[in-house]
């Protein structure tokens, strides 16, 4: 079949009003506050945070729409401060006219921070209502000075029921959809392609587009929609938080002694993409930070593990960054280790440069032993450990670290 369409489906497929809008009902519902805001076109500048195609780009579509205000969007990918200078000459105008301005920005955590101050006086005059879009944590990525003038509202990822309906709305509509070309598709293969899609509706739908036109006859089977997908659509940014949640989940299923979840979230970042020696770096530091003292043992096989994966590389290192979790996990647990140097650690930050006691100093020359350095001090092989041998410094003498 040929594709005489312009745009791709997911484009045409936008909703342009609340009510066609699926999912988000925690921040969108009936009664909630951005809601009567875009409804009551008193939108406050905002920032959408939420995965790929849960929907930030088309509320932000429908708030121009339904806005009074003079809509502009930029894609802080393709745009810099020319593009945002000549924005503000515009909305310099539309003020003394007695009109709003809005200004998406899209992916607006890939402005560097001179980009993002260049923003504050003109959302600080209510020159500029803003509606950044993205899919990274603001926290980190937005400057805090714009991040505290914005209301940050959360979208959450899409579940396979509402990616299912939004697959099926595509497959009716005749004008903007698929309808037309009258497809015959199983209520299985919608359910697969909402699966594989993993909550992003614009996957789905450039997937059911693909695969549409791709085919020699009007029937969708799952073996074109598998081809189509080529690989699960991922979310994982090797830079960004989801990086971080998911190691993290790694750490914790594996001091939690589950091998099962340690396995599902070491393929989740292996199959995303992820380093493999990144992986092992964190295994090594496991072994000592929750194993240690309990198994000695450990380390040496999360050293082995990472020289391994240096040697051979992707993909068939999987197994051995596999063997080298489970065991972890199924290693008895102690952080004596990690929780000692720590103590150590804030005695160092508390009395600073405390003298090294006179007896174990080094002694090299003459003068240094005529001072005292490395007198009376008890040679450890010649040392019967009867009469004991201070090792700390005297502000610090009898101190215990370890159990």
């Amino acid at each position: 079949m040929e594709n005489k369409f312009q745009k791709p489906l997911a484009d045409r497929m936008r909703p342009e009003t609340l009510e066609g809008f699926l999912g988000q009902e925690e921040i969108l519902g009936k009664g909630k506050l951005l809601r009567k805001a875009i409804e009551s076109d008193e939108l406050p500048s905002i920032i959408f945070w939420g995965p790929p195609g849960s929907g930030k780009t088309t509320l932000a579509y429908i708030v121009a729409k339904i806005t009074k205000a003079d809509f502009k969007r930029i894609s802080a990918v393709e745009s810099g401060l020319k593009e945002f200078r000549d924005i503000v000459k515009s909305a310099e105008i539309n003020h003394r006219l007695g009109k709003k301005t809005i200004l998406f920005i899209d992916e607006v955590h890939r402005w560097n921070k001179a980009q993002q101050d260049a923003l504050l006086p003109h959302i600080e005059k209510g020159l500029i209502i803003l509606i950044g879009a993205t899919t990274e944590n603001p926290s980190f990525e937005v400057n805090s000075a714009l991040l505290s003038r914005c209301r940050v509202f959360v979208l959450k990822q899409l579940n396979e029921s509402q990616i299912s309906e939004i697959i099926k709305s595509a497959l009716r509509d005749k004008k903007k959809g698929l309808g037309a070309l009258n497809l015959k598709i199983d209520k299985k293969i919608i359910q697969a392609i909402a699966q594989m899609s993993n909550g992003d509706a614009r996957a789905a739908l450039n997937v059911l587009e693909y695969a549409a036109f791709s085919s020699q006859s009007k029937t969708i089977t799952l073996e074109t929609i598998k081809q189509a997908f080529q690989k699960p659509n991922l979310f994982y940014d090797k830079d960004g938080e989801e990086h971080y949640n998911i190691i993290s989940a790694l750490h914790k299923a594996m001091r939690g002694s589950d091998s099962d979840a340690s396995l599902y979230w070491l393929a989740r970042m292996l199959e995303a993409g992820e380093d493999p020696l990144y992986v092992a770096r964190r295994i090594v530091r496991f072994a000592s930070e929750d194993i240690g003292l309990a198994n000695s043992k450990a380390l040496e096989q999360a050293v082995a593990a990472y020289q391994a994966c240096h040697y051979i590389g992707m993909p068939e290192c999987n197994v051995i960054l596999a063997q080298a979790i489970v065991y972890m996990a199924r290693c008895k647990k102690s952080n004596e280790l990690y929780t000692a140097y720590g103590k150590a650690a804030e005695d160092v930050k508390e009395y600073g440069n405390l003298p090294v006691p006179l007896h174990i100093r080094n002694a090299p020359t003459k003068l240094m032993k005529e001072l005292g350095y490395g007198k009376n001090y008890k040679y450890s092989p010649d040392y019967n450990y009867k009469e004991k041998q201070d090792y700390f410094p005297d502000k610090l003498k009898n101190r215990k670290y370890l159990k």
